[in-house]
């Protein structure tokens, strides 16, 4: 078996694309992880890296790096760059942000799995310029922002073969990178949930607070029905303000554990999201609760919700949310579990290990059988 670096964007908080990780790092053990930035702790360590240590840039020992991270994009092009896989046969990417613009040696094969082209450097470009209201401050990051196109495209070249987690994110690496890719959905944990909890009228949306998340649209849309209630659990560097004037009628829970989760969601009225998502890993774990899902007929969800597993509404506007929300609490719609599980299985995490590994062999056999 060839020799095989792992190379993800950072370990900071565990999320959908750590889950993938986890899954390729049961297909290929052996595998050592590199990656901007790691502030693991040991029960992430021993749940997404199997206990091993990974090898980092410079970002890591950056004074309070773990804090402003998201300052420091201007330098990830070049801290990923600055890994040494000399003595790797095989790379393979997991990759939102730079980590697929590694480079390599001669002789050495890349495998991409692509989250997402960065976000900030195309398509939610705007999006992100909207977190300051500063004319200066918007100026530097939309510089920054396309330096960091113009990297992102530039480096794509050094991958072999990507995979798309999705066909949203598909037609996405064929608008920005003019490549073509295979589409292997991300690993879920689809086994339908048993629950003793009834049901309440009360809504739950479980996400990151960053801004393509949109949890200020949801908040605002709360606003305007101050008649139903809305529970918000999740971090990010948006909480403050969230927080800052947050209506009654919404709760914050911060973040929760599994068991809160499992709680919250099996007893919510329906989750709520409202991102450009890329494919939606939450959306897919609130339906293995059997909980109907409101989202904006957009990008991933189109994959992974249908017209018995959930509600769209067409655009990201508090309107449009809040019509659509009024129209779902008033007319009750009865949703089936089978129809769930049914919707769901096809985002198994076996079904992960299987198409990947069988890709990603199929692609080192091929390469290695050239020399």
């Amino acid at each position: 078996m060839p020799k095989i670096a792992l190379v993800h964007d950072w370990f900071n908080e565990a999320g959908g694309a750590e889950k993938v990780v986890k899954e390729i790092l049961y297909c290929y053990p052996d595998a050592d992880v590199f990656c901007l930035f790691d502030f693991f702790d040991k029960n992430n360590r021993d749940e997404y890296l199997m206990g091993k240590k990974t090898h980092r840039s410079f970002i890591q020992y950056i004074p309070f790096a773990r804090h402003i991270y998201r300052n420091l994009f201007p330098l990830f092009p070049f801290a990923i760059e600055s890994m040494n896989l000399k003595d790797y046969n095989v790379i393979i990417s997991s990759s939102s942000c730079v980590a697929k613009g590694v480079k390599r040696k001669k002789g050495q094969l890349h495998i991409s799995y692509c989250h997402s082209p960065a976000r900030y450097a195309w398509d939610l470009k705007e999006d992100y310029l909207k977190v300051s209201n500063s004319g200066l401050v918007k100026a530097v990051l939309s510089y920054f922002f396309e330096r960091l196109r113009k990297w992102d495209l530039k480096s794509s070249d050094r991958v072999d073969y990507f995979i798309s987690n999705s066909y949203f994110v598909k037609e996405r690496i064929e608008q920005f990178f003019h490549r073509e890719s295979t589409v292997i959905y991300p690993p879920v944990n689809v086994e339908m949930k048993k629950t003793s909890h009834e049901r309440t009228d009360t809504y739950i949306t479980v996400s990151r607070l960053v801004t393509y998340k949109n949890v200020e649209l949801i908040v605002e849309a709360f606003r305007r029905m101050p008649e139903l209630k809305l529970e918000i659990a999740g971090n990010g560097p948006l909480r403050r303000k969230i927080l800052k004037n947050l209506p009654s009628n919404v709760t914050y829970l911060g973040y929760i554990d599994e068991d809160t989760k499992h709680i919250k969601i099996s007893s919510a009225k329906a989750f709520i999201a409202a991102a450009t998502e890329d494919f939606g890993i939450s959306i897919v774990e609130a339906q293995s609760y059997g909980t109907p899902v409101i989202i904006p007929s957009i990008g991933g969800y189109k994959e992974t919700v249908n017209q018995k597993t959930g509600v769209f509404f067409n655009n990201k506007t508090v309107e449009e949310m809040v019509e659509t929300i009024r129209d779902f609490h008033s007319k009750n719609k009865v949703f089936h579990t089978k129809e769930f599980q049914e919707n769901i299985k096809i985002f198994s995490i076996e079904r992960f290990q299987n198409e990947f590994k069988a890709f990603a062999d199929d692609k080192i056999r091929g390469h290695f059988a050239k020399k």
